[in-house]
């Protein structure tokens, strides 16, 4: 199977989207499929848009010798009209794969307007999609006006680092006295909510706690403001590489990534893959992997008040967090792996394209 792939910038991108992306790249080459990259010039948004019209753009795609064309959905802006232009002229199906809308995240109330506009002609432009959560297809489903066309769920999975943690090994963590060992994971943007993590930390001793920030400043600005906010039992890591992310991850109690949206949230699956239990928010798809009080919590998005009561909780009752870093760890055990849902979008993909409306519009 031939395949093609845009993604704005560049595959190696540290954010959970382009992690999916890439080890969906990986799987397909190493069953003898060749992917063929497209990579869009990071720009603004407004800038993005002006590509729906570009001459070259346009061409390249047209003259894309594939079987079948994977558009991230983050490359709405940049597709929404020209993917209308192109359908005419090639014989191949156009996928999307969506992580999350960025019309679902916070946004004053005119650019939401535009953002789900836009994205909507852009959905509506597609001949499938692929998911990564029931959240994700259900905001779909909301935004778009026509009936939804074929699609596939296939969730991330938290066995990247491929670790083994035995019981004993996470309940005797747990019990280590001294602070609350936290970790926060994620690009420091303000959709993340580091900030109202530090805010949480504020309200409680510094003597409960440590916290220990990995993640890239991508925004540059919001960064300096954290740092600037944080105290002196903060350690700031930048970006870590797979090794030193896992000697992190298995030395802490607990992952808190309290982001106002979330696509899916690989991050908490892969906390959990070390025992870690994670506090995430009730906005997006947390909740398809965070039960609750039982290997987590989800708090209400900006509630620094109810974080900081969780934190506490977990700093002073060793036992409880013991009991929900074994459930959290039993909550990844349980999940599919990488192969199992990157093998399922393989099937996906050959099925459609199988399918005579494109076969015999092939164009190889």
């Amino acid at each position: 199977m031939r395949v093609g792939l845009v993604i704005y910038g560049s595959l190696d991108t540290i954010s959970g989207g382009y992690l999916y992306d890439r080890q969906l790249v990986a799987h397909l080459q190493s069953m003898g499929d060749t992917v063929e990259l497209v990579a869009l010039r990071w720009r603004t948004y407004l800038a993005h848009l002006s590509d729906n019209f570009s001459r070259s753009l346009f061409q390249r795609l047209r003259e894309l010798r594939v079987d079948v064309l994977l558009q991230d959905e983050l490359n709405h802006p940049s597709l929404f009209y020209l993917n209308r232009r192109l359908r005419p002229h090639v014989g191949y199906p156009i996928f999307s794969i969506v992580h999350h809308l960025r019309s679902c995240e916070a946004h004053p109330t005119w650019q939401r307007w535009i953002y789900r506009w836009i994205e909507q002609q852009y959905l509506a432009s597609v001949d499938g999609f692929i998911f990564n959560s029931r959240t994700t297809r259900a905001a779909v489903s909301h935004v778009l006006s026509t009936p939804q066309t074929p699609h596939l769920i296939a969730y991330p999975a938290g066995d990247r680092f491929q670790v083994q943690m035995d019981t004993a090994t996470i309940r005797q963590r747990a019990y280590q006295a001294g602070a609350l060992r936290i970790v926060f994971l994620g690009n420091l943007i303000p959709r993340k909510g580091l900030h109202v993590l530090l805010d949480a930390l504020a309200r409680l001793p510094t003597e409960m706690w440590q916290l220990k920030v990995v993640g890239n400043p991508v925004d540059a600005r919001y960064a300096r403001k954290m740092r600037e906010r944080a105290s002196g039992n903060v350690q700031w890591l930048g970006g870590l590489d797979d090794k030193a992310l896992a000697r992190v991850l298995a030395t802490s109690h607990l992952l808190v990534v309290p982001s106002t949206y979330e696509g899916y949230g690989i991050v908490y699956l892969e906390a959990m893959s070390f025992g870690l239990p994670a506090i995430a928010t009730t906005a997006g798809a947390a909740s398809e992997i965070i039960t609750d009080g039982v290997n987590g919590y989800l708090i209400a998005p900006n509630d620094a008040a109810e974080l900081a009561a969780r934190l506490e909780q977990l700093a002073c009752n060793r036992a409880r967090l013991a009991q929900m870093s074994m459930a959290a760890h039993e909550r990844f055990l349980a999940h599919p792996t990488w192969q199992t849902s990157l093998t399922q979008i393989r099937h996906f993909l050959l099925e459609r394209v199988a399918e005579p409306r494109y076969r015999t519009r092939s164009l190889g």
